[in-house]
């Protein structure tokens, strides 16, 4: 009977892989045979401990997840991993599929795997298509996306303003600074008011 080999990935640093690692152990899986990436996205096609547990199936044993979600985020990718594995005659085994545990070294299994995975590709592209969409609205909206502004000094802002005092466009020298023409005539009023202040003191 071939072995199995457990694989985990978590997408930060900060989480943790325990309750995965505590599932592939109730299934069966030796903690010599698990593999964990920390901090890695299943977006990215190359995974250190994941091939590394590719690398250590051979004919006969199983590769076993949790969930569908950690093997990777493409359709075709998963697809393509299950075929590659069926042809080396090694077994797929992902514990909560469905609502069950399935392995794809049935005819059942694989197609409940190859649904799945279509269902796992299509929510990404709605989650993907939702915040684009969300992107898209605020922007025409002129809205804040988020994000760390750029802080510019009094002297950056002074600068700015001999600028425009010497016949400059504030249209681009605003543009040039990486703000709304609004925004720098903004900034140029509060350091005139602090200006003002100063000198009253």
């Amino acid at each position: 009977m071939g072995k199995l080999i457990g694989y985990a990935r978590v997408s930060t640093r900060v989480q943790d892989a325990d309750r995965q690692i505590t599932d592939l152990l109730g299934a069966g899986v030796r903690h010599d045979d698990l593999y964990t990436d920390h901090g890695v996205s299943g977006a990215r096609t190359s995974r250190p401990s994941f091939d590394n547990a590719v690398k250590a199936l051979h004919e006969g044993d199983t590769l076993v997840i949790t969930t569908l979600d950690r093997l990777g985020r493409s359709t075709a990718n998963m697809l393509d991993l299950s075929q590659g594995l069926r042809e080396r005659k090694i077994g797929l085994r992902v514990l909560n599929l469905g609502g069950g545990d399935v392995d794809t070294g049935t005819p059942m299994g694989s197609m409940v795997f190859t649904v799945m995975a279509a269902l796992a590709q299509m929510e990404l592209d709605i989650k993907r298509e939702r915040i684009t969409d969300s992107v898209s609205k605020r922007r025409a909206a002129g809205k804040d996306l988020g994000g760390r502004r750029p802080q510019f000094t009094n002297s950056q802002i002074d600068n700015a303003r001999r600028l425009i005092d010497a016949g400059q466009s504030a249209t681009q020298v605003a543009r040039d600074l990486g703000m709304s023409r609004a925004t720098l005539y903004r900034r140029i009023a509060e350091i005139e008011a602090q200006n003002w202040i100063t000198t009253q003191d």
